[in-house]
């Protein structure tokens, strides 16, 4: 099995909670604009014939939808940065990058990520690491062991060669040139993808097609020769190839590394001490000793 099978397996347990950030920011959006409307009352936000939807029906379905799941998102981002400044818990700059760059390595679009928004991911891996430090603090690997996890899964901090691409395809040369034209005079990448590309796949994504390294078995060879020539943000000429003729856009390049163990001996730590605990990664163990109440009761042993 390739490294790039076992990867998302492996770093599955580093994400598992990797995402609640960003769901406790965006709902944490919509809480502060219903606190605002909850002022007005019985305001009248929608007419459906004679029928009508307030704001307070509007709010109390939310609640009744959202509510919960919400409030928890906010406690348990809460808990892991107050319980992590506790215990002197702290994530280098280094850590982070490197963490950050296996997951783009990866991850690519067809896992429906935002790969753009690298600050919004880097609080998500943190907010990860962090959880997963604390809920394996106490526990001990000794460096034979770290040893022998490495030696086994050298192909897992392994990053070939990657490039971080965005294509629109066409059917002729003169509608990829036409393409280019209007990238000069300023149309969006992502917006002529959406409107022009022939890949159904990638244009709802803006012609997002993630990280892709030399041994993709999906694109044509000659993205990677491109994309090497290009600077980040540049568009290539039109290049012909078994899908037709396609203009690819650089974001971002990530350069081949094989990391030691002493790179990732952190990590191995982590993964090693969470494949020993029983059930899945969870804050809420840690809610007891934060003293967290809530709204909804007591649910600090639960799972």
């Amino acid at each position: 099995m390739s490294g790039k099978t076992l990867w998302p397996i492996i770093f599955g347990l580093v994400i598992i909670n990797c995402f609640t950030l960003a769901y406790f920011l965006t709902k944490n959006d919509a809480v502060s604009a219903l606190g605002t409307g909850a002022k007005q009352g019985s305001e009248e936000i929608a007419v459906i014939g004679k029928e009508e939807i307030t704001r307070e029906e509007w709010m109390a379905e939310l609640e009744e939808r959202f509510g919960k799941e919400t409030l928890e998102e906010m406690v348990n981002f809460k808990v892991v940065e107050e319980l992590a400044e506790k215990h002197d818990i702290e994530i280098s700059k280094e850590e982070l990058d490197r963490e950050l760059t296996m997951y783009k390595a990866v991850y690519n679009n067809l896992d429906n990520e935002d790969l753009t928004n690298s600050e919004e991911l880097r609080e998500q891996i943190r907010y990860s690491i962090l959880l997963e430090e604390l809920l394996t603090k106490d526990v001990e690997i000794s460096d034979k062991e770290l040893q022998a996890y490495y030696d086994s899964n050298k192909e897992l901090y392994s990053i070939d060669e990657s490039f971080h691409l965005f294509h629109i395809v066409t059917k002729s040369k003169e509608e990829a040139l036409k393409v280019i034209e209007e990238l000069k005079g300023g149309s969006s990448f992502e917006a002529l993808a959406s409107e022009q590309s022939l890949d159904e796949f990638t244009a709802n994504e803006g012609g997002e097609l993630g990280f892709v390294s030399a041994d993709n078995e999906y694109l044509p060879a000659q993205y990677i020769e491109v994309a090497k020539s290009l600077k980040k943000d540049e568009w290539s000429q039109p290049i012909e190839s078994d899908l037709g003729f396609s203009v690819i856009l650089l974001k971002e390049k990530l350069d081949g590394v094989q990391y030691s163990l002493e790179d990732v001996k952190k990590q191995i730590r982590r993964q090693i001490a969470l494949e020993q605990m029983e059930g899945a990664v969870s804050v809420k163990p840690l809610w007891e000793e934060a003293g967290v109440t809530w709204f909804y009761g007591n649910e600090t042993s639960k799972e």
